[in-house]
Formats: structure tokens, C-alpha cells, sequence
């Protein structure tokens, strides 16, 4: 996947860089669960709502928050940070803000051309929370 860009990743607002991480998040995901399920669709969109949702996500930016580097750090912090007039009406205001950080971390690195590193930070939020995907080629 090619992320065209003529703009700095960095510059965008984070709402912007939110809303990209979240749709390449949710590829990343549907593609682990095509190699994990038996096809089925509703399973899959019952266990890709789970892998996908605020609560999961928000855990996800708690797990990597340690191993972010400082930029990263800055970026999920900005997404984090950002005020929302809307917060979904399955998610509470804490998760929704981690889980606006942790996309927006995903889409400045997805833009930023950093696919390496992202992809790890992907294997690493599905392994601790999502299940084993230790040998998954994203």
C-alpha cells in the first residue's frame, strides 16, 4: 500500500492522521482474522468489532506507550489529546481519547512511510491483547 503524500505526516491534524490510522488498522486486522477463521463473515466481523473497537484500542496505546519512541509518543499524545464533540455511544471518554492517540499514531506512521515500524507496533498490540500473531506477515 502506497500512501501518497505531499504534505508532512507531522503537520496534519491529528483527527486527520486519526482517521487514517483507523481505516489501515482495520485492514491490518481483517487480514489477521482472514489467516485465523474459518470465513465466516458475521464471525469475523464479530471478532474484528472486538480487536477494533475503543476499549481494545485504548488498551492497545497503554501496552505500547512503553515502547514508543519519543516522536511516537508525541504524536499518540496530540491524538490523545484532541477534543471531540462526538465520543461513540459504546465507549467511554478515556478510551475514546487513548484509542483517538493509538490511531492517530497508526496514521502518522502509515503516512510517514514508516510501514516497518508500524506493522511491528500492529504485531505487538494483537499479540498482548488480540491473541498470538507472532508470525503473521502483515
Amino acid at each position: 500500500m502506497a500512501a501518497p503524500m505531499n504534505k508532512d505526516p507531522a503537520a496534519l491534524p491529528s483527527l486527520v492522521l486519526a482517521y487514517v490510522g483507523d481505516a489501515v488498522f482495520e485492514l491490518y486486522v481483517r487480514l489477521y482474522l482472514l489467516e485465523e477463521s474459518s470465513g465466516k463473515v458475521q464471525e469475523l466481523h464479530n471478532h474484528a468489532t472486538a480487536l477494533v473497537n475503543a476499549g481494545a484500542q485504548a488498551r492497545y496505546y497503554r501496552e505500547l506507550e512503553p515502547v514508543m519512541t519519543p516522536r511516537e509518543r508525541s504524536v499518540a499524545r496530540r491524538g490523545r489529546n484532541v477534543k471531540s464533540r462526538r465520543i461513540p455511544k459504546n465507549a467511554d471518554m478515556l478510551d475514546y481519547r487513548l484509542s483517538t492517540g493509538f490511531e492517530a499514531l497508526i496514521g502518522f506512521l502509515f503516512l510517514s512511510d514508516q510501514k516497518n515500524r508500524m506493522r511491528e507496533l500492529i504485531r505487538l498490540s494483537l499479540t498482548n491483547i488480540g491473541g498470538p500473531v507472532e508470525n503473521r506477515q502483515f
